[in-house]
């Protein structure tokens, strides 16, 4: 991923309004310029990370850093309520908006996969969350083989709080879980939906799982009984667009 290090060239990227998928700042970092970048990036709503100091020098590599490093995103984000005001504005009409979720996935290789594979389902948007979970990097953008460009993504603080925003919003909750008894082609999938998908390792968090307003998952046999998350998103995500292509 590009970095950008020290104070100008960080300041200068957040006064421009540069994408930036996160900043990291040594932990003890104290003046008047680090904290104007803070504020900088609050207003402009990019993620701040504190840090070791030996974590800034790994990521600037042998670039002086002065306790200030950003990453580049291959995208600007939207914050939840300009993603839903986009539906309303751009689809008054309709009510069949199909968003995806992503729950804490690290890969930028999965997440990649997952954006080209939504927009080609008809997925309206992609949600992930600040922490814990990939950003928009250039090696999303490259895996997603343009479609990053023209998928909408909205980052959010909490996804609970904002599946609750969702349900209020008329949407209904799908989560891909391999533990649950109903398989995935037993929802229906018209209508304002969203589609839950978990971490890697772990699958949904406990907090997230329980605001799903169904659990289903994929039945497999053989040994491997779990399947890669990109792979999974892209199984239900066409079982999603098999549902609306014949809505009548």
């Amino acid at each position: 991923m590009n970095h950008l290090a020290g104070f100008h060239a960080v300041e200068e990227a957040l006064v421009a309004g540069h994408p930036l998928d996160r900043i990291l700042v040594a932990r003890g970092q104290h003046g008047g310029r680090i904290q104007k970048i803070l504020d900088l990036a609050r207003s402009r709503g990019v993620p701040v990370r504190f840090e070791d100091r030996v974590q800034l020098d790994r990521a600037a590599a042998a670039e002086h850093h002065q306790g200030v490093v950003a990453f580049t995103a291959a995208r600007e984000v939207l914050d939840i309520e300009d993603l839903l005001a986009g539906h309303s504005q751009r689809d008054a009409q309709r009510a069949d908006q199909l968003l995806v979720l992503l729950d804490g996935i690290e890969d930028p290789h999965n997440v990649g996969a997952i954006v080209r594979t939504a927009l080609a389902a008809g997925a309206a948007g992609l949600i992930i969350p600040e922490r814990r979970a990939a950003g928009l990097t250039d090696t999303v953008a490259r895996v997603s083989a343009g479609a990053l460009a023209h998928l909408p993504v909205a980052r959010v603080k909490n996804l609970a709080r904002a599946m609750e925003q969702l349900k209020e919003a008329g949407f209904w909750l799908i989560g891909l879980d391999e533990r649950a008894e109903k398989s995935y082609t037993e929802v229906d999938y018209k209508g304002r939906i969203g589609i839950v998908m978990g971490s890697e390792g772990t699958g949904l968090h406990d907090l997230v799982r329980k605001r799903c307003d169904f659990l289903v998952s994929i039945p497999t046999t053989g040994p491997v009984r779990s399947l890669n998350v990109s792979v999974a998103a892209g199984v239900v995500l066409f079982e999603a667009l098999r549902h609306r292509m014949h809505t009548s």
